[in-house]
């Protein structure tokens, strides 16, 4: 194993990975039920906006904004718009790409399922879920409302982060989770493991632990405690769910490892087999990646077993690439 990892080593970091995917984001602020409310979703989505396109890169036609009343950039937050945003995105938004979806408002848990609350009929968790299906890429998708426990199940999905202000179905009170998820992506101490970007896990730790600080301060009983679900599996996770064993501790590593930010675009081989060959190394070091930051959530054997074959499997593409260059 040890004679595996050392020649791999150099294949690590000599590696170039394939031109970068592109990054998509949808924000919306939906009905406020007042001015109070709706001068606070103002400002939270206005901030991201600004966040995603003067400090993170995103092409403006790229972050498509939604909101209680339409004015540039903003379309209305209507069930018909969002609709429309997500079949244009079905026809742009390829498989290597990633898009996210960060929900800003109110919303409401019954009978008839939970709600996120728009300008006149509201969708569903069922019926977001249908609309995002039809969008190829990885899917971050982000509900910081009131009433949004429900959406955790609905969009779970292998490959996809969804996370949600609320851990119960009873939680349906105004929340703060968005303020603080927003500015974590513009924090230094947000950056655990300082490489100079915020991870989708950092930013969800950091908004987490200040909802909490939040409520202390203000000597209240907490009535939103967020969770995150990136196995698939619906159930979620806490922040603070580090040392858990059992389903809740297998959340977290494709959060870690997914970032809003683009990667430095590189050069794609201009033959056909050899830029297949790139793109498969790439995925092979991003599975890596992800085995590595999950570490302490998988047996140490399995883990091991893992990564020897994973380490393997990126030598192979390594000599094929050589060979074809």
């Amino acid at each position: 194993m040890k004679a595996v990892r050392l020649c791999v080593a150099c294949v690590l970091l000599s590696a170039t990975p394939l031109a970068a995917a592109d990054r998509y984001a949808v924000v919306i602020s939906g009905a406020s039920g007042g001015s109070p409310y709706a001068e606070k979703y103002d400002g939270w989505r206005d901030k991201f906006v600004a966040t995603l396109e003067d400090t993170l890169g995103y092409p403006r036609d790229h972050v498509i904004v939604l909101a209680e009343k339409a004015g540039p950039p903003a379309r209305r937050a209507t069930r018909e718009e969002v609709r429309a945003v997500f079949q244009d995105l079905a026809t742009r938004v390829t498989s290597d790409d990633l898009l996210l979806v960060l929900l800003i408002g109110h919303g409401t848990s019954g009978d008839e399922g939970a709600r996120f609350n728009l300008v006149g009929p509201d969708l569903t968790a069922a019926e977001w879920a249908a609309l995002v299906r039809k969008v190829a890429g990885q899917l971050v998708f982000v509900n910081a409302g009131s009433g949004s426990f429900e959406f955790l199940e609905a969009l779970s999905g292998r490959g996809r982060v969804v996370v949600t202000a609320a851990d119960s179905a009873a939680q349906q009170y105004e929340t703060v989770f968005p303020q603080f998820f927003i500015d974590a992506f513009g924090q230094e101490q947000a950056d655990l493991d300082r490489n100079g970007k915020v991870s989708i896990w950092e930013a969800f730790q950091a908004a987490s632990a200040a909802v909490k600080d939040w409520f202390d301060d203000q000597g209240r009983l907490a009535t939103e405690r967020p969770l995150l679900d990136d196995n698939g599996d619906g159930i979620g996770r806490e922040a603070e769910d580090g040392g858990a064993s059992g389903p809740k501790a297998a959340d977290g590593p494709l959060a870690r490892t997914t970032y809003l930010q683009r990667d430095a675009p590189a050069a794609v081989p201009a033959d056909a087999a050899l830029a297949g060959l790139v793109r498969q190394r790439t995925e092979v070091q991003t599975r890596i990646e992800r085995l590595r930051a999950g570490k302490a959530d998988v047996p140490p054997e399995q883990y091991e077993r893992e990564l020897e074959a994973l380490l393997v499997e990126l030598a192979r593409l390594e000599r094929q690439i050589r060979s074809k260059s």
